[in-house]
């Protein structure tokens, strides 16, 4: 499985995972783990550090997502699953860089609330976690992710446990969103980043189960990827929300966003 972590023990690990709230949740009779991470003092993970050569720090598998590598390259911490970039880390806390990519970018698209309350479908290393507190300053966040591993991972290598109170629904999508409809859970900002390379077909029916989750002037951002054809995805959705926009992240890039603000639905999921 691979070190647990730069400095602390797997007795370690398993007292703060000791602290953490959780207990059985979904309403339709599967289990979800619901994992609350307070915030610690302390500096960032890895602050100061300049490595010069890419080395990984962690490997690991998981029957959910296969094979997970953290990588350091330079001052730049990675997420990689099955080869895949999922999240970057700045090790010297220079955020920057990241302005480029669609994490920073599926934030600036839409227009938030002050202090709005956000929920993440899919964590990877938790990036747009740590770019939510940097840029809007969020009363509470809400992740769903369904591999524990990736949890653990983000906590100990990617400074989850250091950026506020979070709340993490450990279950598949579908479980946790009709867990969190029917408790009649509602949030300003919605990120699907979970159904980037699905089929139209198969991605429709997770977004619309997503669409009462939003608040009446919140937004539901879309990852897709740009050979996936996010248009057809985006012609329906206009039928929910009053205002659904395309934004490729970069003419280079393989990231296409749909944004979509202010649903036409109510909790019932009616028009």
């Amino acid at each position: 499985m691979g070190r647990l972590g730069p400095r602390r023990s797997r007795r370690a690990y398993d007292r703060s995972a000791s602290r953490r709230a959780a207990g059985g949740w979904d309403p339709r009779g599967g289990e979800a783990t619901v994992v609350k991470i307070a915030p610690r003092d302390g500096h960032r993970v890895g602050d100061g550090a300049k490595l010069k050569r890419s080395r990984i720090v962690f490997r690991g598998w998981s029957r959910l997502s296969g094979r997970i590598r953290v990588i350091d390259r330079g001052t730049e911490r990675r997420l990689m699953v099955h080869g895949e970039i999922l999240s970057i880390y700045p090790l010297n806390g220079d955020w920057r860089p990241v302005r480029r990519e669609y994490w920073w970018k599926a934030l600036d698209a839409v227009e938030l609330p002050r202090r709005p309350s956000a929920l993440l479908v899919g964590l990877g290393g938790g990036t747009q976690v740590h770019l939510l507190h940097r840029l809007s300053a969020p009363r509470h966040i809400t992740v769903i992710e369904r591999d524990p591993l990736i949890v653990r991972v983000a906590s100990e290598w990617f400074g989850l446990d250091r950026v506020g109170k979070l709340e993490i629904v450990c279950a598949d999508a579908e479980t946790a969103v009709t867990g969190l409809a029917q408790a009649g859970r509602q949030f300003d900002y919605v990120m699907d980043d979970v159904s980037y390379a699905d089929e139209p077909e198969v991605a429709l029916p997770k977004l619309l189960a997503v669409v009462p989750l939003v608040t009446p002037r919140g937004s539901l951002v879309v990852n897709r990827h740009r050979r996936g054809d996010p248009r057809p995805l985006a012609r329906t959705l206009r039928l929910y929300f009053r205002e659904v926009r395309l934004r490729r992240v970069r003419r280079t890039g393989e990231n296409t966003l749909i944004c979509c603000s202010r649903p036409l639905v109510n909790r019932a999921g009616g028009v």
